[in-house]
């Protein structure tokens, strides 16, 4: 076998290892928000106490993932990567067995504790063991793996809830989690750091006097906070349209629960196939902020007309896939923003920093959400995810060609 194919089955390997982790975690996710109707029966509560569930995973998960970087360069991405796995899957499991919505809280935290290990982990494995002219699709698929699991769940869930009930449903889903786990265990050899990459560790962390605080000031740098901000109100968007998008179709067209979940996850699937297109794109092209801003506004626009309700309840499903391919196509993109500043040996910590972006704008929108479906604006909950990406595009603009890799 030439080197060459050698290399091509590596990588392969290794991009459905980290895609399978990262499906999984983009899978819970979407756990709860598909019930919301359900659970606000169930538990007799609000729309805004349910937006609180993802705003306290999102929370968890935002805060823990800075350290959860950190702890990646320091003992290893796939250790970190396991234990953030086992942990958000025995919290979801935890959800089937919760009969006060205090507890529905306590499960969300310890879920968000294990997300928050994706993304440090998963991209440090990407950037470190993927071949450099292989990156961005290896990104695209990281990214594209993780639609999949966001599209799976809500039909996997309302299913579920439907021929059995909530608790069995997401009991299962926890489970599912738990097999993941098992096949890491036992195929996961391949994400284990080689010498190489422990070297490049010890000599970023022996070039400086006082390696800690070089490292958290290195964060604080105009372009990782431009990439932050940017992640920060581009997730925003996609979680109100995640979390409350169901209830908010249902309220502006009609829709049963079954079509507006149809919907939902035409986005996700949307969003899947733009990521991939995306992915082609990233290799190809240099200035990726000019894809980011392109992708959002398309997808912005989309949802300005959606809210508006200038369509019929029958085009509702292909216009929210376009907005979802839309925004997809920035995700390899976005990836490689991030990578351009990344130096060796520091992946974890910056990439951990950056994604938690993701996190904060995840916990900040469904408060909002909630509080406008609480108040009958169900249209403004498509303006508001419209504005967030208006936001991110003035964001990326901060993101300059001439941006240089940091020092640490």
């Amino acid at each position: 076998m030439s080197d060459r194919v050698a290399d091509l089955r590596h990588d392969l390997r290794v991009m459905g290892l980290v895609g399978s982790a990262h499906a999984s975690s983009h899978f819970f996710h979407l756990i709860l928000p598909p019930l919301f109707p359900i659970l606000k029966l169930d538990f007799d509560v609000s729309f805004a106490a349910l937006g609180l569930l993802p705003t306290l995973f999102y929370g968890a998960s935002g805060i823990a993932q800075t350290i959860a970087g950190f702890l990646v360069d320091r003992f290893g991405a796939r250790r970190v990567l396991l234990l953030g796995l086992t942990l958000l899957s025995l919290s979801v499991i935890g959800y089937g067995f919760c009969f006060s919505f205090w507890g529905l809280m306590f499960f969300s935290i310890t879920a968000g504790l294990g997300n928050s290990v994706f993304h440090p982990a998963d991209l440090s494995i990407l950037t470190n063991k993927i071949s450099t002219e292989r990156l961005g699709k290896a990104y695209a698929i990281h990214a594209f793996s993780g639609n999949i699991g966001w599209a799976l769940a809500p039909i996997f869930i309302v299913a579920l809830a439907s021929f059995w009930d909530w608790r069995t449903a997401t009991i299962l889903a926890g489970l599912i989690g738990l097999i993941i786990v098992l096949v890491f265990f036992l195929s996961g050899e391949l994400l284990i750091e080689n010498s190489a990459e422990k070297q490049a560790k010890n000599s970023v962390s022996l070039k400086k006097t006082n390696p800690l605080f070089n490292q958290i000031t290195a964060l604080l740098s105009s372009t990782v906070i431009s990439c932050f901000l940017f992640f920060t109100f581009l997730a925003a968007a996609l979680i109100g349209i995640q979390t409350f998008g169901v209830s908010a179709l249902q309220a502006l067209y009609a829709l049963t629960l079954t079509s507006a979940t149809a919907a939902l996850t035409a986005f996700l699937i949307g969003s899947a196939l733009g990521i991939l297109t995306g992915g082609v794109i990233a290799d190809k092209v240099k200035k990726h902020q000019i894809v980011a801003i392109f992708g959002v506004a398309l997808a912005s626009l989309v949802l300005v007309i959606i809210g508006g309700n200038f369509i019929s309840p029958y085009f509702v499903l292909p216009a929210l896939a376009l907005s979802g391919f839309f925004s997809g196509i920035t995700a390899p993109s976005r990836d490689m923003l991030v990578r351009k500043i990344t130096p060796p040996g520091a992946s974890g910590r910056i990439f951990g920093f950056v994604y938690s972006g993701l996190d904060l704008g995840s916990s900040i929108m469904p408060l909002l959400a909630g509080a406008l479906m609480d108040g009958g604006k169900a249209d403004m909950v498509f303006y508001s995810c419209a504005l967030m990406f208006v936001i991110a595009i003035i964001t990326v603009l901060k993101i300059s060609d001439k941006s240089r890799s940091i020092t640490v």
